[in-house]
């Protein structure tokens, strides 16, 4: 009773001193810089525990929003002036443990002397003169109930509810509360400033807070059972969950195993046909080296007969049989050497192929029969020209040994009825070119030369920078330099992506996941999500960039085309750079992923009319050169072209009115 008497001691006496969230006297009073309200630093560090998901804190009082900082409350802070004012109070009062230690004050008249009873009629606290007056005016005070403080301490009596006094009115008690204002008020206070407000009576409203505060007790009880009860069926779960993973992991560990197996006997099997293949030319030429010897062996045996210096004196029959010898060996002379036979062994091991396996069998493949007999030099030049091709990661084998270099043919020149602004992969064989200038539109073009135009409403007539198709059929196409707009297959109008403050028009691509991939000559690629509504990722690049692809694993191959310098550069999505790629003065790079993460890079040599393409893989965010392909003679009608993969052998490159497609041999 003590503790409480001291709390009303400060209330009534210091209500600036009051903490609005614990009610007793600031402890390291802490200001929340947004409205200026001051809490006690340590309820407002429990109060931010149920806010931690948040970067600021909502003020209990104002709801006004201040901003957090890492350390959150630790950074608030401290209320100097009132905090100054704690002290100086504890400091009359004695020290901290004297609020708890203060008697209470007469409220009956203004002496402030210690009370020494309590006057349950009249609701206030008595001196011992105010005592006195009780007991000596019986004409006003006759029937009232008194009791000692020392009962009121003890708990022996229950005072009930003091009410605070009005300050406008002073002797009416502030015995209401309007919800409206958020204030006590006595009851004239309602008839002036309150009228039509909600108003309740503070002892029930009291009631009501009090009930509303046990029932959120329970309530807080209850669920943190509830959760408590979810956290240990979560590691029930987490048991269960790991018991599943563990299952597929040992059942994927099994399947490769299985398949591991299957292929390691394929390859016995294939380096088993390669060795027998070896042994059987080995003996063929062996049996060709062996008829040589024997030719030679009779060459020498014949020539060692009828060179003999006894010749000369030789009878008629030894004559003859000279004679003949020297006829034999000159016919033996003059056969044709065989160089055939063993050409057409080595043809025949050069004319060997490993035919891969399908991607639909778990298996390396198979040595083809050969179909002729070729001879021994095509035999060596064609082993020379066998060459070890990797597989590619979609493909479970090691490889292939191929026979001839690889190589880029056109297959088909198309010309596009107006200047090229974008290009975009169709299908496998079909590319959309759009058109910015006076042939407005896109085009659909096939590898056979077919032309359409894409008639959908409004892409028919409308000024196209660059699209891009997404897997589902949409279009999302450039307008200019600020705007992008993703169309549904039928022709509406479903997002409209804003890039503000660029002076160059805007290029787009797609990832294989369907993200808008934008570009717009400046330091950055801008990743949407494929609605177009959340701008994902925003990556700084080191050179100016027009063009951008990604692969499946989230990498950005980036060319700064007719740029100066020109360059390529792989990035991650957090911007980290490999090393650039630069091409010489006067060549600009263009680039292209295909399906299989591989990147083409083609560089044009604008004025001389050459276009050199080559094959890279991938080595991290680095580009290792693969292969580089002939050079293609083709027009080129300005600087600005176009390279999309359609499919690992087949691409098309564009330059203003030109559509080419290229084969690709490996």
């Amino acid at each position: 009773m003590a503790e409480k008497c001291g709390s009303e001691k400060a209330s009534s006496t210091s209500p600036n001193l009051i903490c609005p969230l614990c009610l007793d006297i600031f402890v390291e009073a802490t200001i929340l810089t947004s409205c200026g309200h001051t809490f006690c630093r340590r309820c407002l560090k429990k109060y931010d525990l149920t806010h931690q998901d948040l970067d600021h804190m909502v003020c209990p009082l104002c709801r006004e929003i201040t901003k957090l900082s890492a350390n959150r409350v630790d950074d608030l802070r401290l209320n100097v002036s009132i905090n100054g004012c704690v002290d100086d109070y504890h400091a009359k009062c004695g020290g901290m443990n004297a609020v708890l230690e203060m008697c209470q004050k007469c409220t009956a008249c203004k002496s402030l002397k210690d009370a020494v009873s309590f006057c349950l009629t009249c609701n206030c606290y008595m001196c011992d003169k105010c005592l006195f007056s009780h007991q000596q005016l019986t004409m006003f005070f006759d029937g009232h109930e008194i009791v000692s403080m020392d009962e009121v301490i003890e708990g022996k009596v229950s005072i009930g509810h003091l009410f605070e006094k009005c300050s406008i009115h002073k002797q009416e008690n502030k015995d209401m509360f309007c919800e409206d204002c958020k204030v006590h008020v006595c009851h004239k206070c309602i008839l002036v400033d309150h009228q039509n407000h909600k108003i309740k009576n503070q002892i029930n409203f009291e009631q009501e807070l009090r009930q509303k505060v046990t029932d959120l007790a329970q309530r807080c009880a209850d669920k943190k059972a509830e959760l408590e009860k979810n956290i240990q069926n979560i590691e029930i779960q987490r048991h269960e969950v790991h018991t599943a993973v563990q299952t597929l992991l040992d059942d994927v560990r099994q399947a490769y195993s299985i398949k591991a197996k299957e292929l390691e006997e394929n390859l016995r099997n294939l380096t088993e046909q390669i060795h027998a293949l070896k042994h059987s030319f080995d003996d063929d030429l062996d049996v060709v080296k062996s008829k040589h010897r024997q030719r030679i062996k009779g060459i020498c045996s014949s020539i060692t007969l009828v060179d003999n210096d006894r010749l000369g004196h030789l009878e008629t029959d030894t004559l003859s049989a000279h004679i003949l010898l020297c006829e034999e060996l000159d016919t033996m002379l003059k056969e044709v050497t065989d160089h055939t036979s063993v050409e057409a062994i080595k043809k025949k091991a050069q004319e060997k192929r490993f035919k891969p396996a399908d991607n639909a069998r778990l298996d390396l493949g198979s040595i083809s029969e050969y179909t002729d007999h070729p001879s021994t030099a095509a035999i060596k030049k064609k082993a020379q020209e066998k060459r070890f091709k990797p597989a590619d990661d979609t493909r479970l084998d090691l490889g292939s040994i191929s026979g001839s270099d690889p190589k880029m043919d056109v297959i088909q020149c198309v010309d596009l009825r107006g200047g090229m602004y974008g290009m975009a992969r169709y299908s496998n064989s079909t590319v959309a070119i759009g058109y910015g200038d006076y042939a407005q539109g896109i085009d659909i073009i096939d590898s056979n030369g077919g032309k359409q135009q894409y008639s959908n409403t409004p892409l028919s007539d409308m000024k196209c920078s660059d699209l891009v198709l997404q897997r589902d059929g949409s279009l999302c196409v450039s307008t200019g330099k600020t705007e992008a707009h993703i169309y549904s297959p039928l022709g509406s109008r479903k997002a409209t992506i804003h890039v503000r403050n660029n002076r160059y028009l805007l290029r787009v691509n797609s990832s294989p996941s369907d993200e808008i991939i934008i570009t717009n000559y400046r330091k950055q690629v801008y990743i949407y999500d494929p609605t177009g509504s959340t701008l994902k990722h925003t990556v700084q690049t080191k050179h100016y960039t027009r063009q951008a692809s990604t692969t499946r694993t989230g990498l950005i191959v980036t060319s700064s085309c007719w740029g100066d310098p020109s360059v390529v550069t792989v990035y991650d999505r957090d911007g980290n750079a490999g090393k650039s790629l630069q091409a010489p003065q006067g060549v600009y790079t263009y680039a292209a992923v295909d399906e299989q993460d591989r990147v083409y890079i083609a560089s044009v040599d604008w004025k001389n009319g050459k276009v050199v393409i080559r094959l890279y893989d991938l080595d991290g965010l680095n580009l290792k050169e693969r292969v580089e392909f002939n050079a293609l003679d083709m027009t080129l009608g300005w600087n600005w072209c176009y390279l999309v993969s359609l499919s690992p052998d087949m691409l098309a490159f564009a330059s203003y009115m030109k559509l080419y497609f290229i084969k690709v041999s490996l």
